[in-house]
């Protein structure tokens, strides 16, 4: 069984392959899913996936005043995915403390960007989503 933070992996490399690649998210989340896996967890990074594109507009509305002299256009696309997977995260009924939100997003961005890009990632959405005083980039 995949942890959440492999699911979220997942979740973010669907989104970049629908950023980029420009494939339909159906096609994008079961191509990184695969025909194996528990339903929950295809749920899981189907609802991450489809639930950020869909709030997409409202996440970019609130990290935005969050940049600082930069706009959500000029961020890298890995960066910018990861912001508004994490943000919408957040807004989800049933979402995890938004602590762990924040850290994952770091761990991501660590993994798939820069240590700058990671240390970016927490300063915004610390400033978004609140107090990230477990999360360390």
């Amino acid at each position: 069984m995949p942890s959440r933070r492999m699911l979220r992996e997942r979740a973010l490399q669907a989104l970049y392959a629908i950023e980029v690649g420009g494939r339909e998210p159906a096609e994008a989340i079961e191509e990184i899913l695969g025909s194996g896996g528990a339903s929950d967890d295809r749920s899981f990074v189907r609802e991450l996936v489809l639930g950020t594109l869909a709030g997409a507009n409202v996440a970019d509305e609130r990290i935005g005043p969050a940049l600082q002299g930069w706009t959500i256009d000029r961020l890298a696309i890995v960066d910018r995915t990861i912001l508004r997977l994490a943000v919408c995260e957040a807004a989800q009924h049933e979402a995890p403390p938004r602590a762990v939100i924040i850290n994952e997003a770091v761990e991501l961005a660590k993994r798939y960007s820069t240590p700058e890009a990671a240390r970016f990632v927490n300063g915004v959405l610390s400033g978004i989503l609140g107090d990230a005083s477990s999360a360390e980039a």
